[in-house]
């Protein structure tokens, strides 16, 4: 199996394409800007649904669905959510098409609405309408619900799974009777990204804050968990959002409190999407294809047999079978390929492209010594293993990959977070080498802006916990009471 994939040092833009593309995740569709999610690509997807939707659930929300589309006049109610998002909207304005009798479809132009609808970029608008009539004393309080959605943003330069014109995920929107309860819960979201990040995704992640000028339209805060790819270039992998009272205001969220007196409502939301693929495909995969983190391989262990006529696979199937109920039974996805249509080298690189972590490989003089032979995924190694107690080591190599995997991509976040002290500094760290950027900034918007002008790099995050010391903007020399974090971000 030819992979030609270019070398991720050589074009790590090219690289990404021909893994996505190779590896059967995605593919452009005919909608310019949209992708088709491969059966594949969307298996990875829906274990990250899983994993997710379960710690919603633990943590006490629902899931419900809301409507695609929203009234115009519902984005004008929030002045700085729709300046936010206003260049992004998909606008439906006729509902009917037409023949034009000359064997044509055309809109029909006496079939326009009496109020246009924007197709959902975000939900705040339309579910904040409808939780004016769910709220009326603290008793209907806290409101808990996320939604699994798709949603349109119109994008001008697009890339598949980081960048998209419609793309999938979740948000969540949640309702609170004090700030104190809201921002707890802002909080804790932030949290179950950064454990799912981390322990499922193996990928390491700075959590913070956003800066003012980085913030979700209409939000008072904004959260958020930042990744760094293989190319040094950050990536941000999780919002969570304390909108405050704005959207309350903005649809007249009243509630009476336990003294009697109305209030309006305090407010959360906060999303992840499928640029988490994106995420693991560019920060653990190499040159021969995907590497994924074991906890989200749709499989996790191919078995490939190698034999020479019918008795010989009969054989090895028999034992092949009983293996394979006892990876089920330790919960460990597994696939059997006894295809005669494709040649076992032909079976390696095609596991090897798409990430399988765990390959074994088992022949007739196998049978003969009672062994396999074991090939990882992460380290591309192969070692020769005895058949008794083999779902045992195979369990605990999955568990050692996972770990591995993480803090192959920790030890590369480490290397790649840099003090700069001068606006040279920056610029030559940013140019020659990636990654985060500590550099103290004198807290304004302007400079921020100036910055992001100037070189392309943002503040990424103010890291939670962050220390504060007195130091001086690289910019501007204006005094600065910490340090942020600087990076060229997708």
């Amino acid at each position: 199996m030819s992979k030609g994939i270019t070398s991720k040092n050589e074009d790590y833009s090219q690289w990404y394409n021909d893994i996505v593309i190779k590896a059967d995740l995605a593919e452009h569709s005919a909608v310019r800007g949209c992708m088709v999610i491969k059966p594949y690509g969307y298996s990875i997807w829906e274990k990250m649904q899983a994993v997710l939707d379960q710690k919603f659930k633990d943590t006490g929300h629902s899931n419900a669905y809301f409507p695609l589309f929203i009234p115009k006049s519902f984005f004008s109610k929030e002045a700085a959510h729709v300046e936010g998002f206003a260049t992004e909207c998909a606008v439906v304005t006729h509902y009917r098409l037409k023949n034009d009798g000359e064997g044509n479809i055309i809109v029909d132009p006496d079939a326009k609405l009496e109020e246009e609808l924007i197709v959902r970029p975000t939900s705040e608008t339309i579910i904040w309408n409808t939780y004016r009539g769910w709220v009326q004393s603290y008793r209907d309080l806290p409101i808990l619900v996320n939604q699994w959605a798709n949603v349109v943003r119109w994008e001008m330069r697009t890339r598949l799974f980081l960048r998209t014109a419609e793309f999938l995920w979740q948000e969540g929107h949640t309702a609170h009777a004090t700030q104190q309860e809201a921002i707890e819960e802002t909080e804790r979201m932030l949290d179950v990204y950064s454990d799912f990040a981390e322990n499922w995704m193996a990928l390491p992640v700075i959590r913070g804050r956003k800066t003012a000028n980085e913030r979700f339209a209409g939000a008072l805060d904004t959260y958020c968990i930042e990744a760094l790819m293989q190319d040094g270039k950050a990536l941000q992998a999780g919002t969570s959002h304390f909108l405050g009272q704005n959207f309350a205001k903005a649809f007249d969220v009243k509630f009476t409190n336990k003294e009697g007196k109305i209030e309006h409502v305090w407010a959360t939301s906060w999303g992840v999407s499928t640029r988490l693929i994106g995420a693991l495909i560019m920060a653990h995969s190499d040159d021969a294809g995907l590497v994924l983190p074991p906890k989200l391989a749709p499989i996790q262990v191919v078995i490939v047999p190698i034999y020479k006529g019918e008795d010989d696979l009969k054989n090895i199937t028999r034992f092949v079978d009983e293996l394979v109920m006892k990876l089920k039974r330790l919960g460990i996805s597994v696939k059997y390929d006894d295809r005669d249509t494709q040649r076992p080298g032909f079976k390696f690189a095609e596991y090897e492209l798409k990430g399988v972590p765990v390959r074994i490989a088992i022949g007739g003089r196998d049978m003969e010594n009672g062994t396999v032979e074991i090939a990882r995924r992460d380290t591309r190694e192969k070692s020769t293993v005895a058949q008794e107690g083999l779902e045992i080591y195979i369990s605990n190599l999955l568990e050692d990959i996972q770990t591995n995997i993480y803090k192959k991509a920790s030890d590369y976040r480490s290397e790649h977070i840099t003090e700069a002290n001068s606006y040279d500094e920056l610029k030559d760290l940013l140019d020659n080498k990636g990654g985060f950027i500590s550099a103290h900034w004198d807290g304004t918007p302007e400079t921020e802006q100036k910055i992001k002008d100037d070189i392309k790099a943002t503040i990424r995050c103010i890291p939670l916990n962050n220390p504060l010391e007195d130091g001086v903007c690289v910019y501007s020399g204006k005094p600065s009471i910490q340090r942020v974090l600087f990076a060229r971000a997708y």
